[in-house]
Protein backbone atom coordinates (compact mmCIF):
# COMPACT_ATOMS: atom_id res chain seq x y z
CA UNK A 1 0.00 0.00 0.00
CA UNK A 2 1.20 3.79 -0.86
CA UNK A 3 -0.10 6.55 0.43
CA UNK A 4 0.12 10.71 -0.23
CA UNK A 5 -1.08 13.87 1.34
CA UNK A 6 -4.02 13.92 -0.76
CA UNK A 7 -5.00 10.19 -1.14
CA UNK A 8 -3.84 6.15 -1.42
CA UNK A 9 -3.58 3.22 -2.79
CA UNK A 10 -4.68 -0.19 -0.61
CA UNK A 11 -3.34 -3.57 -1.51
CA UNK A 12 -6.44 -4.33 -4.02
CA UNK A 13 -5.24 -1.03 -6.39
CA UNK A 14 -7.81 1.25 -5.00
CA UNK A 15 -7.06 4.63 -5.32
CA UNK A 16 -8.56 7.07 -2.77
CA UNK A 17 -8.39 10.91 -2.55
CA UNK A 18 -8.74 12.82 0.67
CA UNK A 19 -11.10 16.03 0.95
CA UNK A 20 -12.53 17.81 4.02
CA UNK A 21 -15.80 15.10 3.37
CA UNK A 22 -13.53 12.12 4.02
CA UNK A 23 -11.89 9.44 2.00
CA UNK A 24 -13.70 8.70 -1.37
CA UNK A 25 -12.55 6.30 -4.09
CA UNK A 26 -11.54 8.12 -7.56
CA UNK A 27 -10.50 4.70 -9.61
CA UNK A 28 -8.01 1.39 -9.38
CA UNK A 29 -4.97 0.55 -10.18
CA UNK A 30 -3.74 -3.22 -11.47
CA UNK A 31 -1.30 -2.01 -14.09
CA UNK A 32 1.98 -1.07 -12.34
CA UNK A 33 2.82 0.04 -8.61
CA UNK A 34 1.10 2.52 -6.46
CA UNK A 35 3.30 5.19 -6.91
CA UNK A 36 2.38 4.97 -10.44
CA UNK A 37 -1.22 4.86 -9.43
CA UNK A 38 -0.80 7.90 -7.09
CA UNK A 39 1.24 10.02 -9.94
CA UNK A 40 -1.37 9.07 -12.59
CA UNK A 41 -4.27 10.27 -10.85
CA UNK A 42 -1.79 13.42 -9.56
CA UNK A 43 -1.68 14.27 -13.32
CA UNK A 44 -5.30 14.52 -13.99
CA UNK A 45 -5.66 16.71 -10.92
CA UNK A 46 -3.26 18.88 -12.11
CA UNK A 47 -5.22 19.26 -15.44
CA UNK A 48 -8.00 20.37 -13.14
CA UNK A 49 -5.30 23.57 -12.07
CA UNK A 50 -4.53 23.92 -15.44
CA UNK A 51 -8.68 24.65 -16.55
CA UNK A 52 -9.15 26.57 -13.47
CA UNK A 53 -5.90 28.67 -13.81
CA UNK A 54 -6.92 29.62 -17.61
CA UNK A 55 -10.26 30.27 -16.52
CA UNK A 56 -9.56 32.88 -14.03
CA UNK A 57 -7.51 34.46 -16.38
CA UNK A 58 -10.28 34.63 -18.36
CA UNK A 59 -12.63 35.92 -16.18
CA UNK A 60 -9.88 38.78 -15.29
CA UNK A 61 -8.29 39.29 -18.45
CA UNK A 62 -11.25 39.01 -21.16
CA UNK A 63 -14.75 40.18 -21.83
CA UNK A 64 -16.53 37.16 -21.07
CA UNK A 65 -19.99 37.15 -20.07
CA UNK A 66 -21.11 36.77 -16.65
CA UNK A 67 -23.21 33.97 -17.63
CA UNK A 68 -20.46 32.31 -19.48
CA UNK A 69 -18.44 32.57 -16.73
CA UNK A 70 -20.86 31.22 -14.20
CA UNK A 71 -21.36 28.14 -16.57
CA UNK A 72 -18.00 27.43 -16.92
CA UNK A 73 -17.65 27.94 -13.23
CA UNK A 74 -20.61 25.14 -12.64
CA UNK A 75 -19.18 22.45 -15.70
CA UNK A 76 -15.66 22.79 -13.44
CA UNK A 77 -17.35 22.49 -10.07
CA UNK A 78 -19.18 19.21 -11.53
CA UNK A 79 -15.46 17.84 -12.69
CA UNK A 80 -14.17 18.47 -9.40
CA UNK A 81 -16.60 17.50 -7.22
CA UNK A 82 -16.44 14.05 -9.40
CA UNK A 83 -13.24 14.28 -10.23
CA UNK A 84 -11.00 10.69 -10.54
CA UNK A 85 -7.92 12.62 -9.36
CA UNK A 86 -5.62 12.95 -6.19
CA UNK A 87 -5.28 16.56 -5.05
CA UNK A 88 -6.32 19.29 -3.14
CA UNK A 89 -9.43 18.98 -4.50
CA UNK A 90 -10.99 21.20 -1.02
CA UNK A 91 -8.72 23.99 -2.73
CA UNK A 92 -9.83 23.68 -5.97
CA UNK A 93 -13.54 24.41 -4.85
CA UNK A 94 -12.92 27.35 -2.91
CA UNK A 95 -10.53 28.98 -5.70
CA UNK A 96 -14.22 28.21 -7.56
CA UNK A 97 -16.01 29.89 -4.74
CA UNK A 98 -13.51 32.82 -5.37
CA UNK A 99 -13.98 32.89 -9.00
CA UNK A 100 -17.70 32.96 -8.27
CA UNK A 101 -17.51 35.81 -6.26
CA UNK A 102 -14.95 37.50 -8.85
CA UNK A 103 -17.10 36.92 -11.47
CA UNK A 104 -20.03 38.84 -9.18
CA UNK A 105 -17.88 42.16 -8.99
CA UNK A 106 -16.83 41.99 -12.29
CA UNK A 107 -20.47 42.00 -13.20
CA UNK A 108 -21.03 44.89 -10.79
CA UNK A 109 -18.05 46.56 -12.25
CA UNK A 110 -19.46 46.47 -16.04
CA UNK A 111 -22.82 47.48 -14.69
CA UNK A 112 -21.49 50.61 -13.01
CA UNK A 113 -19.42 51.18 -16.29
CA UNK A 114 -22.16 50.66 -18.73
CA UNK A 115 -24.48 53.10 -16.19
CA UNK A 116 -21.88 55.54 -16.44
CA UNK A 117 -21.25 55.30 -20.33
CA UNK A 118 -25.09 55.57 -20.30
CA UNK A 119 -24.79 58.84 -18.47
CA UNK A 120 -22.36 59.86 -20.59
CA UNK A 121 -24.00 59.01 -24.07
CA UNK A 122 -27.43 60.55 -22.16
CA UNK A 123 -25.19 64.08 -21.85
CA UNK A 124 -23.58 63.55 -25.30
CA UNK A 125 -26.77 63.63 -26.98
CA UNK A 126 -28.82 65.72 -24.73
CA UNK A 127 -25.73 68.53 -25.78
CA UNK A 128 -26.58 67.40 -29.58
CA UNK A 129 -30.33 67.94 -29.18
CA UNK A 130 -29.42 71.32 -27.17
CA UNK A 131 -27.49 73.14 -29.98
CA UNK A 132 -29.57 71.50 -32.51
CA UNK A 133 -32.14 73.63 -30.42
CA UNK A 134 -30.32 76.94 -30.73
CA UNK A 135 -29.44 76.25 -33.72
CA UNK A 136 -33.38 76.18 -34.90
CA UNK A 137 -33.61 79.80 -34.12
CA UNK A 138 -30.28 80.76 -36.32
CA UNK A 139 -30.42 83.23 -39.44
CA UNK A 140 -26.98 82.06 -39.95
CA UNK A 141 -28.51 79.61 -42.56
CA UNK A 142 -25.28 78.05 -44.23
CA UNK A 143 -23.39 77.81 -41.45
CA UNK A 144 -26.31 76.72 -39.25
CA UNK A 145 -27.30 74.15 -41.86
CA UNK A 146 -23.42 72.87 -42.28
CA UNK A 147 -23.20 72.36 -38.07
CA UNK A 148 -26.77 70.45 -38.42
CA UNK A 149 -25.71 68.11 -40.70
CA UNK A 150 -22.45 67.39 -38.25
CA UNK A 151 -24.61 67.03 -35.90
CA UNK A 152 -26.34 64.24 -37.38
CA UNK A 153 -23.45 62.56 -38.29
CA UNK A 154 -22.35 62.95 -34.42
CA UNK A 155 -25.51 61.59 -33.28
CA UNK A 156 -25.14 58.42 -35.69
CA UNK A 157 -21.85 57.58 -34.13
CA UNK A 158 -23.13 57.70 -30.15
CA UNK A 159 -24.49 54.02 -29.32
CA UNK A 160 -28.29 53.87 -28.24
CA UNK A 161 -30.00 54.51 -24.69
CA UNK A 162 -32.81 52.87 -23.85
CA UNK A 163 -35.09 53.05 -26.10
CA UNK A 164 -37.48 55.31 -24.33
CA UNK A 165 -34.72 57.91 -24.26
CA UNK A 166 -33.31 57.29 -27.20
CA UNK A 167 -36.47 58.21 -29.12
CA UNK A 168 -37.50 61.60 -26.78
CA UNK A 169 -33.91 62.88 -27.95
CA UNK A 170 -34.35 62.12 -31.26
CA UNK A 171 -38.00 63.24 -31.79
CA UNK A 172 -36.26 66.84 -30.24
CA UNK A 173 -33.67 66.65 -32.18
CA UNK A 174 -35.65 66.06 -35.52
CA UNK A 175 -37.79 68.35 -34.60
CA UNK A 176 -35.73 71.37 -34.41
CA UNK A 177 -33.84 70.08 -37.61
CA UNK A 178 -37.42 70.11 -39.17
CA UNK A 179 -38.20 74.18 -37.80
CA UNK A 180 -34.38 75.04 -39.08
CA UNK A 181 -35.21 73.96 -42.67
CA UNK A 182 -39.14 75.32 -42.39
CA UNK A 183 -38.08 78.91 -41.36
CA UNK A 184 -35.11 78.72 -43.97
CA UNK A 185 -36.86 77.20 -46.95
CA UNK A 186 -39.64 80.49 -45.75
CA UNK A 187 -36.85 82.86 -45.91
CA UNK A 188 -35.37 81.66 -48.94
CA UNK A 189 -39.23 81.87 -50.54
CA UNK A 190 -39.21 85.66 -49.13
CA UNK A 191 -36.19 86.63 -50.45
CA UNK A 192 -36.96 85.11 -53.64
CA UNK A 193 -39.83 87.02 -53.96
CA UNK A 194 -38.53 90.57 -52.85
CA UNK A 195 -35.47 89.32 -55.50
CA UNK A 196 -38.39 89.14 -58.02
CA UNK A 197 -40.06 92.05 -56.92
CA UNK A 198 -36.43 93.74 -57.22
CA UNK A 199 -36.39 92.49 -60.75
CA UNK A 200 -39.97 94.38 -61.84
CA UNK A 201 -38.91 97.84 -60.35
CA UNK A 202 -35.45 97.56 -62.15
CA UNK A 203 -36.88 96.60 -64.92
CA UNK A 204 -38.84 99.53 -65.11
CA UNK A 205 -35.86 101.88 -64.13
CA UNK A 206 -33.84 100.39 -67.11
CA UNK A 207 -36.45 100.59 -69.62
CA UNK A 208 -36.87 104.59 -68.73
CA UNK A 209 -32.69 104.78 -68.52
CA UNK A 210 -33.01 103.53 -72.23
CA UNK A 211 -35.90 105.95 -73.21
CA UNK A 212 -33.33 108.54 -71.69
CA UNK A 213 -30.17 107.80 -73.17
CA UNK A 214 -30.85 109.80 -76.88
CA UNK A 215 -32.03 113.11 -74.86
CA UNK A 216 -30.28 115.88 -75.14
CA UNK A 217 -31.72 118.12 -72.22
CA UNK A 218 -28.73 117.90 -70.40
CA UNK A 219 -29.75 119.05 -66.93
CA UNK A 220 -32.82 117.70 -66.62
CA UNK A 221 -31.98 114.65 -67.89
CA UNK A 222 -28.67 114.43 -65.79
CA UNK A 223 -31.09 115.37 -62.82
CA UNK A 224 -33.49 112.32 -63.48
CA UNK A 225 -30.33 109.88 -64.16
CA UNK A 226 -29.57 110.55 -60.55
CA UNK A 227 -33.47 109.98 -59.20
CA UNK A 228 -33.19 106.77 -61.10
CA UNK A 229 -29.90 105.69 -59.73
CA UNK A 230 -31.46 106.46 -56.43
CA UNK A 231 -34.46 104.10 -57.03
CA UNK A 232 -31.71 101.60 -58.35
CA UNK A 233 -30.44 101.21 -55.01
CA UNK A 234 -33.28 101.31 -52.95
CA UNK A 235 -34.91 98.58 -55.08
CA UNK A 236 -33.20 95.50 -53.79
CA UNK A 237 -31.35 92.79 -55.61
CA UNK A 238 -32.71 90.89 -58.24
CA UNK A 239 -30.90 87.06 -58.72
CA UNK A 240 -27.63 87.67 -59.46
CA UNK A 241 -27.70 86.61 -63.57
CA UNK A 242 -30.73 89.01 -63.92
CA UNK A 243 -29.26 91.42 -61.80
CA UNK A 244 -25.93 91.41 -63.68
CA UNK A 245 -27.61 92.08 -67.03
CA UNK A 246 -30.22 94.68 -65.58
CA UNK A 247 -27.26 96.86 -64.61
CA UNK A 248 -25.36 96.26 -67.76
CA UNK A 249 -28.46 97.58 -69.45
CA UNK A 250 -28.80 100.28 -66.93
CA UNK A 251 -24.87 101.64 -67.01
CA UNK A 252 -24.91 100.95 -70.64
CA UNK A 253 -28.09 103.64 -71.52
CA UNK A 254 -26.43 106.13 -68.73
CA UNK A 255 -23.36 105.33 -70.81
CA UNK A 256 -24.73 106.66 -74.15
CA UNK A 257 -26.16 109.99 -72.71
CA UNK A 258 -23.36 110.72 -70.39
CA UNK A 259 -21.01 110.26 -73.81
CA UNK A 260 -22.76 112.19 -75.65
CA UNK A 261 -23.31 115.34 -73.14
CA UNK A 262 -19.21 114.98 -72.76
CA UNK A 263 -18.64 115.34 -76.18
CA UNK A 264 -21.09 118.35 -76.25
CA UNK A 265 -19.94 120.11 -72.84
CA UNK A 266 -16.18 119.95 -74.38
CA UNK A 267 -17.11 121.75 -76.99
CA UNK A 268 -19.05 124.19 -74.89
CA UNK A 269 -15.83 124.68 -72.82
CA UNK A 270 -13.54 124.92 -75.61
CA UNK A 271 -16.05 128.10 -76.76
CA UNK A 272 -16.30 129.04 -73.52
CA UNK A 273 -12.67 129.74 -73.06
CA UNK A 274 -12.70 131.18 -76.29
CA UNK A 275 -15.13 133.79 -75.13
CA UNK A 276 -13.40 134.27 -71.67
CA UNK A 277 -10.16 135.11 -74.29
CA UNK A 278 -11.74 137.63 -75.88
CA UNK A 279 -13.73 139.36 -73.11
CA UNK A 280 -10.22 139.44 -70.84
CA UNK A 281 -9.03 141.39 -74.18
CA UNK A 282 -12.47 143.55 -73.66
CA UNK A 283 -12.60 144.51 -70.38
CA UNK A 284 -8.44 145.24 -70.25
CA UNK A 285 -9.73 147.99 -73.21
CA UNK A 286 -12.51 148.88 -70.67
CA UNK A 287 -10.10 149.53 -67.84
CA UNK A 288 -7.83 151.81 -70.46
CA UNK A 289 -10.70 154.34 -69.94
CA UNK A 290 -9.55 155.02 -66.06
CA UNK A 291 -9.23 157.43 -65.08
CA UNK A 292 -12.34 159.50 -66.89
CA UNK A 293 -10.72 162.47 -68.28
CA UNK A 294 -12.79 162.96 -71.08
CA UNK A 295 -16.64 161.74 -69.90
CA UNK A 296 -18.28 161.79 -73.35
CA UNK A 297 -15.69 160.16 -75.25
CA UNK A 298 -15.15 157.59 -72.64
CA UNK A 299 -18.87 156.53 -72.03
CA UNK A 300 -19.15 156.52 -76.33
CA UNK A 301 -16.06 154.36 -75.93
CA UNK A 302 -17.55 152.09 -73.34
CA UNK A 303 -20.69 151.63 -74.93
CA UNK A 304 -19.08 149.95 -78.30
CA UNK A 305 -17.28 147.70 -75.86
CA UNK A 306 -20.37 146.86 -74.19
CA UNK A 307 -22.32 145.76 -77.32
CA UNK A 308 -19.03 143.53 -78.30
CA UNK A 309 -19.28 141.83 -74.72
CA UNK A 310 -23.00 141.09 -74.92
CA UNK A 311 -22.12 139.56 -78.07
CA UNK A 312 -19.50 137.43 -77.31
CA UNK A 313 -21.77 134.67 -74.87
CA UNK A 314 -21.10 132.38 -72.14
CA UNK A 315 -17.29 132.31 -70.05
CA UNK A 316 -16.60 129.13 -68.09
CA UNK A 317 -18.32 129.56 -64.63
CA UNK A 318 -15.66 129.63 -62.16
CA UNK A 319 -14.39 132.51 -64.18
CA UNK A 320 -17.41 134.19 -64.78
CA UNK A 321 -17.84 136.38 -61.61
CA UNK A 322 -14.19 137.49 -61.58
CA UNK A 323 -14.44 138.87 -65.06
CA UNK A 324 -17.94 140.46 -65.01
CA UNK A 325 -16.59 141.86 -61.31
CA UNK A 326 -14.10 143.92 -63.25
CA UNK A 327 -16.35 145.12 -66.47
CA UNK A 328 -18.73 146.32 -63.21
CA UNK A 329 -16.12 148.25 -61.77
CA UNK A 330 -15.50 150.34 -64.76
CA UNK A 331 -19.11 150.82 -65.52
CA UNK A 332 -19.05 151.98 -61.84
CA UNK A 333 -16.68 154.85 -62.40
CA UNK A 334 -18.10 156.02 -65.67
CA UNK A 335 -21.32 156.38 -63.16
CA UNK A 336 -19.35 157.79 -60.45
CA UNK A 337 -17.91 160.00 -62.96
CA UNK A 338 -21.04 161.20 -64.35
CA UNK A 339 -22.90 161.82 -61.37
CA UNK A 340 -20.01 164.11 -60.33
CA UNK A 341 -20.00 166.33 -63.71
CA UNK A 342 -24.05 166.41 -63.04
CA UNK A 343 -23.69 167.48 -59.54
CA UNK A 344 -20.84 170.13 -60.74
CA UNK A 345 -23.03 171.57 -63.85
CA UNK A 346 -27.04 171.13 -61.60
CA UNK A 347 -27.15 175.28 -61.09
CA UNK A 348 -29.98 174.52 -58.59
CA UNK A 349 -27.54 172.15 -56.80
CA UNK A 350 -24.49 175.12 -57.06
CA UNK A 351 -27.15 177.22 -55.21
CA UNK A 352 -28.08 175.05 -52.36
CA UNK A 353 -24.51 174.70 -52.18
CA UNK A 354 -23.61 178.09 -52.14
CA UNK A 355 -26.64 178.72 -49.56
CA UNK A 356 -25.63 176.20 -47.15
CA UNK A 357 -22.05 177.46 -46.81
CA UNK A 358 -23.01 180.68 -46.70
CA UNK A 359 -25.07 179.64 -43.52
CA UNK A 360 -22.15 177.24 -42.18
CA UNK A 361 -19.62 180.15 -42.08
CA UNK A 362 -22.17 182.78 -40.52
CA UNK A 363 -22.99 180.49 -37.67
CA UNK A 364 -18.45 179.84 -37.70
CA UNK A 365 -18.59 183.50 -37.31
CA UNK A 366 -20.76 184.14 -34.72
CA UNK A 367 -19.26 181.38 -32.73
CA UNK A 368 -15.61 182.75 -32.89
CA UNK A 369 -17.53 186.54 -31.53
CA UNK A 370 -19.12 184.30 -28.66
CA UNK A 371 -16.19 182.76 -27.80
CA UNK A 372 -14.06 186.06 -27.76
CA UNK A 373 -16.31 187.73 -25.82
CA UNK A 374 -17.05 185.16 -23.04
CA UNK A 375 -13.10 184.63 -22.93
CA UNK A 376 -13.15 188.61 -21.95
CA UNK A 377 -15.20 188.29 -19.52
CA UNK A 378 -13.59 185.41 -18.10
CA UNK A 379 -16.63 182.89 -18.11
CA UNK A 380 -13.67 180.02 -19.80
CA UNK A 381 -16.42 177.31 -19.11
CA UNK A 382 -19.07 178.98 -21.52
CA UNK A 383 -16.21 179.61 -23.99
CA UNK A 384 -15.04 176.09 -23.55
CA UNK A 385 -18.40 174.72 -24.63
CA UNK A 386 -18.49 177.40 -27.26
CA UNK A 387 -15.56 176.01 -28.74
CA UNK A 388 -16.83 172.52 -28.44
CA UNK A 389 -19.74 172.88 -30.79
CA UNK A 390 -17.50 175.46 -33.01
CA UNK A 391 -15.38 171.51 -33.79
CA UNK A 392 -18.97 170.66 -35.06
CA UNK A 393 -19.79 173.73 -37.40
CA UNK A 394 -16.50 174.19 -38.52
CA UNK A 395 -16.40 170.33 -39.76
CA UNK A 396 -19.51 170.91 -41.60
CA UNK A 397 -18.72 173.94 -43.37
CA UNK A 398 -15.33 172.17 -44.19
CA UNK A 399 -17.23 169.83 -46.19
CA UNK A 400 -19.98 171.83 -47.59
CA UNK A 401 -16.76 173.66 -48.87
CA UNK A 402 -15.05 170.99 -50.10
CA UNK A 403 -18.92 170.24 -52.34
CA UNK A 404 -18.58 173.91 -53.34
CA UNK A 405 -15.34 173.28 -54.81
CA UNK A 406 -17.04 170.17 -56.67
CA UNK A 407 -19.35 172.24 -58.86
CA UNK A 408 -15.73 175.01 -59.69
CA UNK A 409 -16.43 177.11 -56.99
Amino acid sequence: MSSDPWGRVDETGTVYVRTADGERVVGSWQAGSAEEALAYFKRKYEGLVVEIGLLERRVQTTDLSAKDATAAIDHLREQVSAAHAVGDLDALAARLDRLVEAVAARQEERKAAKAKHQVQVREAKEAVVAEAEDLARSEQWRAAGERLRELVETWKGLPRLDRRSDDELWHRFSHARSAFSKRRKAHFASLDAQREEARRRKEKLVEEAESLSGSREWGPTAARYRELMADWKAAGRAQRDQEEDLWARFRGAQDVFFQARSEVFAERDHEQRENLTRKEELVAEAEKLLPVTDLKSARGAFRSINERWEAIGHVPRDARAKIEARMHAVERALGDAEETEWRRTNPEARARAEGLTGQLQDAVDKLHRQIEQARAQGNNAKADKLARELEGRQALLDQALKGLREFGG
